[in-house]
């Protein structure tokens, strides 16, 4: 498994994993185009990655967007095939240290209420509820469960020393 830089040639095979894994949310390709265009540079506030298999099939991929010394996860996904071999922490893990780079002090997320599987692995890395936004996830209309991790220096280093998911 190999996790690098999304690019813009990323953005089609990212489009089709994001409408299997969320059809009635999914992102636009403008919406991807956006992100990454604030992904590059010395100004830089994001950052997005892939993950691809020994393909070079892209089965997962992530994104934060960093602002005044606070990390917001954007998105995380990985494709079913790839679901509890780890991929997900890996890219938590790579979006955290991120986070750190970009000297954020706090780390928020929106996670749907009935994502249970993904509410479990944002507590392993120390992520608390902190609150409920109200039919955030359009069109659906379900709530979503907000997330904050107070310290993702440290997060970053219990990962390398083992002792996150």
């Amino acid at each position: 498994m190999r996790v690098r830089e999304m690019r813009w040639w990323d953005i089609p095979a990212v489009l089709e994993l994001e409408r299997a894994l969320f059809p009635h949310d999914a992102w636009s390709k403008g919406l991807f185009w956006s992100e990454l265009a604030h992904a590059r540079g010395a100004g830089a506030t994001r950052r997005y990655v892939v993950a691809e298999d020994g393909t070079g099939r892209v089965v997962g991929y992530a994104g934060l967007a960093a602002v005044d010394g606070t990390g917001d996860v954007q998105t995380i996904a990985v494709a079913f095939d790839h679901w509890s071999t780890g991929l997900g922490s890996r890219l938590l893990g790579e979006l955290l240290a991120a986070a750190t780079a970009f000297e954020c002090r706090e780390v928020l997320l929106e996670v749907r209420v009935d994502n249970t599987r993904a509410q479990r692995l944002y507590e392993r890395f120390g992520f608390e509820p902190v609150g409920i936004r109200r039919g955030y996830y359009q069109p659906g209309n379900v709530d979503a469960l907000v997330m904050r991790l107070t310290d993702p220096v440290t997060a970053v280093q219990g990962m390398t020393h083992g002792s996150q998911g």
